[in-house]
């Protein structure tokens, strides 16, 4: 399966989930297309926010090679599936929706039913990196099983 995780910057909430996903494949033997973008392009070509990434690598999950980039109309034919980490997110992405394209964009947390939310908060603002990265294994977690 291909699969883009989205958020605003791709410095903070998708570039970890596309690490967590990535890890969580390799652990299940899946060999998925995993990837991420931001809807902006303030950060393109940035690696991922330092706090983010040493946040990610005490869970063991390296971020350091990830780049931002923005999210295309492109990439509804690339993905079979898009992942958004909250509502806006959804707004954004689907305003570049091509004529006639149905590729699914969704919440990561719509694949972790007990969590307390529907969104990722963004820690780039909210400072809890934790948070975020439980919020996003839980969802990523969720998302295996569902695309397993």
């Amino acid at each position: 399966m291909r699969i883009v995780f989205v958020c605003l910057g791709n410095i903070c909430r998708s570039p970890a989930a596309e690490g967590v996903f990535r890890a969580l494949c390799t652990a299940a033997g899946r060999a998925d297309r995993v990837d991420s973008a931001g809807t902006s392009d303030w950060h393109l070509g940035s690696p991922p926010y330092g706090e983010m990434v040493a946040a990610a690598a005490a869970r063991g999950v390296d971020l350091s090679a990830l780049r931002a980039r923005r999210f295309t109309a492109e990439d509804f034919d690339s993905f079979d599936l898009i992942i958004a980490m909250d509502k806006q997110n959804v707004r954004d992405i689907e305003r570049l929706r091509p004529p006639g394209n149905a590729t699914p964009v969704q919440l990561l947390l719509d694949h972790a039913p007990g969590a307390a939310t529907r969104e990722v908060p963004d820690p780039y603002y909210t400072r809890d990196f934790e948070t975020a990265l439980d919020l996003i294994e839980a969802g990523a977690r969720g998302l295996l099983a569902a695309t397993g």
